[in-house]
């Protein structure tokens, strides 16, 4: 199905977006106030760099650009921030000089402003993970360590005023300036980066930037000498080639001696683009659960909604009053229901036996609990919910918010008591462009394949999965409980999220189709994407489908069989699908009857025919063609934001081509 226009939807934009800077050896792309992918002789060797501000609840206030003034060797973005209590003026200045490139930010306060955060940021690709690192820390010293190759629960680095790594062939140093800064793996919220952050944790937030105080900070990136070529990291495939930019190849241009401004398309060169993309896809073991979650929109909704899934993941938050309306919308609109419940620890056991009471009629799939505060499923928590639980219902656990909380609280997961592990994927957490989106889909892979690794023949439960963050769970100040018991305001994210309107879009689908075939490895059982209906939906409130629909339909429509996937080396090209077993066609049958009549007929060759047979039924079978042999549905999906054509091989001998447009999904089957 294609979703290709001749221009993209107008909430989801160009990818990549901005205009490409370039003076000397050093090149950008700027995208509003971010300085994206920053290459050094045409290869990436930041992700980024970024001024950003934190309000007391790690919201970014969102900056305006006011004026962007360049010159041969530099250029000036003015900025205004005033946003989330938080009111700045000030500039980020880019200079490059020779083998150096220095980012300056200078802000000065024009009112009181608490923050958590204000100042420069620097991430640092995922290619890196696995390579060598040398952290110049404030006192003078140097600690030689790695980019973090399994994802890091915490803090890989503090107390940072230089690090130092190889790339590329050629060293680089970046020199951090005035402020302590700190590392995290930024990986655990599906982001394409190591971020270095200025102001450490340990220092108490949120703070006040008094009127009239300046924040001055700079990042001095340099390229110091060659260290010839380099293996790659060992790191999964659709990674390594972030080395290029997460939304393009890489540009191998020589130096410049004046600036240059273009637009950024990421689109390669003709040669390039008339090479295929060959994806040889992996069979490996069966097919996840695809459903939905049930909407947290106010009522009134679609008066028929009951044939979009046959099972609705609803979590429940037990101290909002509306818990039970929204556990019995859910009832009336699916035959099956997954729940997750959010509960204080100690929780109050008349209340879970009031909603397995309520379940008892239900064909519940699963139930899990996590603590309202810590938002992963406390010890006390999980005993508690197994008291009241049936036998033979299995009982989950793991995080609400994002694998992070997960990762960071694994040892403290009753896993011995756990019957699978769930988490979500919000990939819109720190920033919301939409390369953001699109770099995140192979950080699901990464996550997904750790989360498995560490908890092997454990059922895994992803979802729901959603661009926003349904909650904001590192908020400094409490969200005031609702008093209603209905449902006409809505409940749990439509009361704790942000909309997006993106979700209306047809690129979406593509999206959604990428994204289950990163997060579908050996050890995923299911899939829990969206909503039912509703901001957050597959369908608007009132009933209509949007593109992303079709998307979880075709997904749907795998179910049962031998799961299949593939990805391009640039985690930018896609494939999931099903094999099934098919049986030899009669007439072909009707053949080996013959053959074998004819066999009989001539005693004094009998022995050679019935080799010849057996080696002609061999080959059938390695075609595909032999009884039983198997027939595979496959979905594409092209996350790039131009045509790809792409090379569709099977174990077998089965290859198709497909040309596919920038963000199109297609169907493709082999007999």
């Amino acid at each position: 199905m294609s979703t290709n226009s001749a221009a993209p939807s107008p909430a989801w934009g160009p990818v990549p977006s901005g205009e490409r800077w370039g003076s000397g050896r050093w090149s950008l792309d700027l995208r509003s106030d971010e300085l994206a992918d920053i290459r050094c002789d045409g290869l990436v060797v930041l992700r980024g760099v970024r001024a950003v501000a934190r309000d007391a609840d790690w919201q970014t206030a969102a900056p305006r650009v006011m004026h962007v003034e360049r010159s041969p060797s530099s250029f000036v973005i003015e900025l205004e921030i005033a946003d989330r209590g938080i009111d700045l003026a000030g500039a980020l200045r880019v200079e490059a000089d020779g083998d150096q490139l220095s980012v300056t930010f200078e802000g000065e306060a024009r009112s009181d402003s608490p923050t958590n955060r204000t100042g420069l940021v620097v991430l640092h690709p995922p290619h890196l993970a696995g390579t060598d690192l040398t952290v110049g820390r404030t006192d003078g010293t140097e600690l030689a360590m790695t980019f973090p190759a399994a994802i890091s629960p915490h803090q890989p680095a503090r107390d940072i005023a230089a690090l130092s790594w190889a790339d590329h062939g050629t060293t680089f140093r970046v020199d951090l300036r005035g402020d302590v800064f700190e590392m995290e793996d930024q990986r655990n919220w599906s982001d394409a980066s190591f971020k270095t952050y200025n102001r450490s944790l340990d220092e108490p937030f949120p703070y006040t930037l008094a009127a009239g105080e300046t924040v001055r900070q700079q990042v001095v990136l340099t390229a110091t000498g060659s260290t010839g070529p380099l293996a790659p990291a060992q790191v999964p495939a659709t990674v390594q080639a972030a080395a290029a930019g997460a939304t393009g190849p890489a540009e191998h241009a020589e130096p410049t001696t004046t600036a240059s401004v273009t637009k950024s398309t990421g689109a390669p060169d003709a040669g390039t683009a008339a090479s295929p993309t060959v994806l040889t896809l992996v069979p490996c073991g069966p097919f996840p659960t695809i459903a939905v979650g049930a909407s947290t929109a106010p009522e009134p909704g679609p008066q028929r909604t009951g044939e979009l899934r046959d099972v609705l993941h609803v979590e429940l938050d037990l101290a909002d009053p509306a818990w039970s309306a929204a556990l019995e919308r859910a009832r009336r609109e699916a035959d099956g229901l997954s729940v997750m419940l959010v509960s204080p620890t100690p929780p109050e056991p008349a209340v879970l036996r009031t909603v397995l009471d309520t379940l008892a009629d239900v064909d519940l799939h699963r139930i899990g609990i996590v603590d309202a505060s810590s938002h992963v499923s406390e010890p006390a928590l999980v005993e508690a919910l197994r008291a009241v639980t049936p036998p033979g219902i299995p009982v989950v656990g793991g995080s609400r918010s994002h694998y992070t909380e997960l990762n960071r609280e694994w040892d403290r997961l009753p896993h011995a008591d756990l019957d699978g592990l769930t988490f979500p994927i919000t990939p819109l957490f720190h920033t919301l462009e939409t390369e953001q989106l699109v770099e995140s889909v192979a950080m699901q892979r990464v996550i997904v394949e750790d989360a498995t690794s560490r908890a092997p023949g454990v059922p895994v439960h992803i979802g729901p999965v959603t661009l926003r963050p349904r909650f904001n769970n590192v908020a400094t100040r409490p969200v005031a409980a609702p008093a209603r018991t209905g449902l006409s305001a809505g409940y749990g994210a439509h009361r704790t999220a942000a909309d997006d309107a993106r979700q209306a879009c047809p690129e979406l689908a593509t999206w959604t189709i990428a994204s289950a075939a990163a997060l579908a490895v050996p050890g995923v059982a299911s899939l829990t994407c969206f909503e039912q209906w509703g901001p957050r939906g597959v369908r608007t409130a009132d009933g209509a489908d949007l593109p992303v629909r079709a998307a979880i339909d075709a997904l749907s429509a795998l179910e049962g069989g031998q799961l299949l996937t593939a990805a391009s080396p640039d985690g930018l090209v896609w494939a999931i699908g099903a094999r099934r077993s098919t049986r030899l066609p009669h007439h072909a049958q009707v053949q080996d009857q013959d053959r074998n009549q004819d066999q009989d007929q001539d005693q004094d060759q009998d022995q050679d025919q019935d080799q010849d047979q057996d080696q002609d039924q061999d080959q059938d079978q390695d075609q595909g063609c032999g009884t039983p042999g198997h027939h595979d549905e496959v979905l594409l999906a092209n996350l790039s934001g131009y045509q790809r054509r792409v090379e569709l091989r099977t174990t077998g001998a089965d290859t198709s081509r497909h040309d596919l447009g920038a963000f199109e999904w297609v169907r493709s089957g082999t007999p």
